[in-house]
C-alpha cells in the first residue's frame, strides 16, 4: 500500500512538473498596462513584449531612491538603517520550516489593491506555492510576517527580517505576476542571478555602458549557488540592458551573446529547485499531498 502511494505520488508530481512548466499568463489587466509601457535608454526603447520581470521593475523604481528611511540596492532590495548589509547569512534569514514539512509564511495584504490587483498578486504566490513547500497563508498572530503594500516601487527585505517588514508592490506599475513572484523569492532569502559568486563564468558585464553611479549594482556576493547551473532564464536575472547608459548591453551571456536574459512569466525551473534544495523540501512528500488537498 506504502509502496503504490509512492508511485502515485511520484507520477502525479511528474505531471504537475510538466503542466508547471507550460508559460504562466499575467492577467488581462496585467498585459494592458504592459502594452502601454517602453522603457527608454538614450532614445533606444525595448518593446513591452521584450521586458523581463527586472526590466519592468527598474522602470518602476526609476525614480525610487529611498522611501521613508529604506534605501534599495541592486535595484529593489530594501536595506534599512537597522539592517544595511545585503547580505543573508546562513538559515538566519530563512523562514521556519514546520513540522509537518511546510514553510508558512504569513502575509497581510492591503486593502489598496483592487480585485485584479490581488489575484496577479496571488498568482506570483501560486507559481512558488503549487510546486514548491512555501506555503502563503493570510496571518492571524505571527509575529513575523511579509506587509505587501502599494507604497512606491516594487521592493522587497531579503530573507526573513523579523517582524514586520514591508513588500511594495505599487499599482499598476509592478501588477505582474512575474513581478511579484520576483519580490516574494527576495522575500524567501534569494539575490538577483548575476549577483551570483560564479557569475563571470556565464556572463560578461559590460561596466563601461553603467550609467555612473550604479556600477554598484552589479557587484557579485558571496552566495550559497546549491549546486545549481548558472540560469539565463532565471525570473531573478537582469536584463541585457539593466542600467544602461547609452542604450547599449550591459550584460552579455557568454554561452552565447543572443541568448535572451531573464523572463517574466513566473520562476524558472531553477528557481523552483533552489527554493526546494533551500527550504529541504520533501518533493514526493509535498507533490501526494498538494495533489489530494490542491488549497
Amino acid at each position: 500500500m506504502l509502496f503504490s502511494e509512492i508511485c502515485v505520488g511520484i507520477t502525479l508530481g511528474m505531471v504537475i512538473l510538466e503542466t508547471w512548466s507550460l508559460p504562466v499568463q499575467n492577467s488581462s489587466a496585467v498585459d494592458e498596462s504592459r502594452l502601454r509601457l517602453k522603457r527608454t535608454y538614450s532614445g533606444k526603447k525595448i518593446h513591452p513584449d521584450e521586458m523581463n520581470a527586472m526590466d519592468q521593475i527598474l522602470l518602476a523604481n526609476k525614480r525610487v531612491k529611498s522611501v521613508m528611511g529604506v534605501s534599495l540596492k541592486d535595484g529593489d532590495i530594501a536595506r534599512s538603517h537597522l539592517r544595511s548589509a545585503i547580505s543573508c547569512p546562513g538559515s538566519n534569514c530563512r523562514w521556519p520550516k514546520s513540522v509537518d514539512g511546510f514553510v508558512y509564511l504569513p502575509y497581510i495584504i492591503s486593502s489598496q489593491y483592487n480585485d485584479m490587483d490581488r489575484i496577479t498578486i496571488e498568482t506570483g504566490m501560486l507559481d512558488i506555492a503549487s510546486v514548491t513547500c512555501i506555503k502563503f497563508v493570510p496571518r492571524t498572530h505571527e509575529a513575523n510576517y511579509v506587509d505587501i503594500q502599494p507604497k512606491l516601487g516594487c521592493w522587497s527585505f531579503l530573507g526573513m527580517t523579523g517582524g514586520a517588514q514591508t513588500l511594495s508592490l505599487q499599482s499598476p506599475n509592478c501588477m505582474w505576476s512575474g513581478v511579484a513572484s520576483h519580490e516574494f523569492m527576495h522575500a524567501l532569502g534569494f539575490v538577483h542571478e548575476q549577483s551570483r559568486s560564479d557569475r563571470d563564468y556565464h556572463v560578461t558585464i559590460l561596466w563601461e555602458n553603467i550609467i555612473q553611479g550604479q556600477r554598484h549594482n552589479f557587484q557579485k556576493h558571496k552566495t550559497n549557488n546549491l549546486n545549481t547551473a548558472y540560469d539565463y532564464s532565471s525570473i531573478m536575472h537582469y536584463g541585457k540592458y539593466a542600467f544602461s547608459e547609452d542604450g547599449e548591453p550591459t550584460i552579455i551571456p557568454k554561452q552565447d551573446p543572443n541568448i535572451h536574459i531573464g523572463q517574466r512569466d513566473g520562476p524558472s525551473a531553477t528557481d523552483i529547485h533552489k527554493i526546494n534544495i533551500l527550504y529541504d523540501c520533501d518533493v514526493i512528500f509535498f507533490y501526494t499531498i498538494s495533489s489530494m488537498n490542491p488549497y
